[in-house]
């Protein structure tokens, strides 16, 4: 399962707590679609990856790679799963890639699913 990949997850609130602001907002993030999250838990609630975040702010170049992935036709689960995923030609994942601020590597990997 995709969701396995991911080693730490955020709740709602504390996902706010780590941008420094309410989960109003992060909720709009959610809707906007520049992070995804996922029902997870008993009971189920929304939770989101923790490697979205970096130094208090949402992890640069996320939201078009985001965007990239949806063009080319990804779901949130397959976009998880290929964030997540160890490429060889990065070295790394490509969430690693942008942790690492070498997005432009993984936005170019991404691109290239599109077609």
């Amino acid at each position: 399962m995709e969701q396995e990949l991911v080693l730490e997850w955020l709740t709602l609130p504390d996902a706010a707590e780590r941008l420094g602001t309410d989960v109003g907002k992060v909720r709009h993030l959610i809707r906007d679609r520049r992070i995804i999250a996922f029902r997870r838990g008993e009971p189920p609630r929304l939770e989101v990856p923790a490697a979205f975040f970096h130094d208090g702010e949402l992890l640069k170049g996320l939201p078009g790679l985001l965007t990239l992935l949806a063009d080319a036709g990804y779901g949130d689960d397959e976009a998880l799963r290929w964030l997540f995923t160890v490429d060889d030609s990065l070295p790394g994942s490509p969430i690693q890639a942008l942790t690492e601020n070498r997005g432009s590597e993984a936005k170019r990997r991404a691109q290239a699913l599109g077609f």
